[in-house]
């Protein structure tokens, strides 16, 4: 089987395990049926802007070339950090596109991919992010009408959680399973001020997550088309956005957004 496109982050479906489509441009595999399997991916060389298409020599932001970066926007300032958006102000980038991402309900959640840690989201967005982030549990905190709130209750929850995912340990699935989450949602209650309490949401349930992976391995060893322009040998596992090989090697397909790639598996 051959094929080839730009790719872009992997589509992602809730099942026990998870189903991940590799997507090359219009073509869309399911990964899952080759895991287990050697497969080969090949990178010509080109790399396409996710949001203009056009060529360029650098990808910035996981997939922009640098106009982009600065103008798009999907790629504000507000993608990364929630409590920037002004788009209650009628500020942004573009108020259209902000009205349909930013002008939303979010949702403020408490995952455990290795440690447990805060994060943002769009409603719509449950629970593709936390797969993309390779969560193991994961629970819903608070409901807010915009991005910005939900910000503020991330800004104001760093001080006691993290927010960031340790990917190594992730992959490793070095997770802390005797976390309660609904006592740590408890305690969150208590620490959030009262005009923050008004977006708490009362529903404790605990979504866990199963990923295909045949062994997970005990090291961890990054690979990247920008040091070699093919990647190949036998697939044992995915998670997050990650393709995990035999050997400790992994491959962060997010990372390599707009790069045009063929994908190969000899059946």
């Amino acid at each position: 089987m051959q094929l080839e496109g730009n790719l872009i982050k992997m589509r992602t479906k809730l099942e026990s395990p998870v189903k991940y489509f590799l997507r090359l441009g219009e073509n869309e595999i399911l990964l899952n049926d080759f895991i287990g399997k050697e497969i080969s991916l090949i990178y010509n060389g080109q790399i396409n802007c996710i949001s203009c298409g056009k060529r360029t020599k650098t990808s910035f932001g996981q997939g922009f070339c640098y106009n982009c970066l600065q103008t798009a926007p999907e790629a504000g300032e507000s993608v990364v950090r929630p409590e920037l958006s002004k788009a209650q102000f009628g500020i942004a980038r573009d108020m259209e596109w902000a009205e349909k991402h930013d002008l939303i309900e979010h949702i403020v959640y408490l995952a455990v991919s290795s440690e447990v840690k805060v994060g943002v989201t769009r409603n719509h967005q449950i629970p593709t992010r936390w797969i993309d982030q390779g969560a193991s549990f994961a629970i819903q905190l608070a409901k807010t009408p915009n991005r910005h709130i939900a910000g503020v209750i991330e800004v104001f929850l760093k001080k006691h959680f993290t927010d960031k995912t340790n990917w190594r340990a992730m992959l490793k699935n070095e997770v802390a399973k005797d976390l309660d989450l609904v006592k740590q949602k408890e305690k969150v209650y208590g620490l959030l001020p009262l005009e923050l309490k008004n977006y708490f949401d009362p529903d404790n349930k605990i979504t866990e997550i199963e990923y295909p992976v045949i062994s997970y391995p005990k090291t961890v060893k990054s690979i990247g088309f920008d040091k070699s322009s093919k990647i190949e040998g036998k697939l044992t596992g995915i998670k997050g956005q990650y393709l995990i090989f035999e050997n400790n090697l992994v491959l962060n397909i997010r990372k390599h957004n707009g790069y045009f790639v063929q994908f190969i598996n000899q059946l």
